[in-house]
């Protein structure tokens, strides 16, 4: 008796650290894994946005209904990634601050306990 249910031709088995670990993901969703990977690299939207337009074009062949919902979504995603990116300056730079505010904090006890054993 034969399988009838039939892989696509456009999928690719990936396999994990385990042998019967074994996940099959078309080529579509390797295409958008790329896209998104590239996305979460500051200052590669440029190419991620060039690579999702290639799978949009895909998907609006196969499906068509589906393709500006996709297109919405990956327009949020680079939204939340561009905010994600700068939140994460702000709380960098917050870091910095708050350190250097901390050394000065130090510094200015360390001259103050000088100037009192002086006296």
């Amino acid at each position: 008796m034969t399988n009838s249910a039939s892989v696509p031709e456009n999928t690719i088995e990936k396999t994990g650290d385990k042998a019967s670990d074994r996940v099959s993901k078309s080529l579509l969703e390797v295409t958008l894994d790329g896209a998104i990977a590239l996305a979460k690299e500051s200052g590669n939207s440029s190419p991620a946005t060039t690579q999702f337009e290639a799978l949009l074009a895909q998907v609006e062949a196969d499906h068509s209904a589906v393709a500006p919902l996709l297109k919405t979504l990956w327009q949020e995603y680079l939204s939340a990634q561009r905010s994600a990116t700068f939140w994460q300056n702000m709380s960098d730079a917050e870091k910095d601050l708050s350190e250097k505010m901390s050394e000065s904090n130090i510094q200015l006890k360390q001259n103050y306990m000088r100037l009192i054993q002086e006296q």
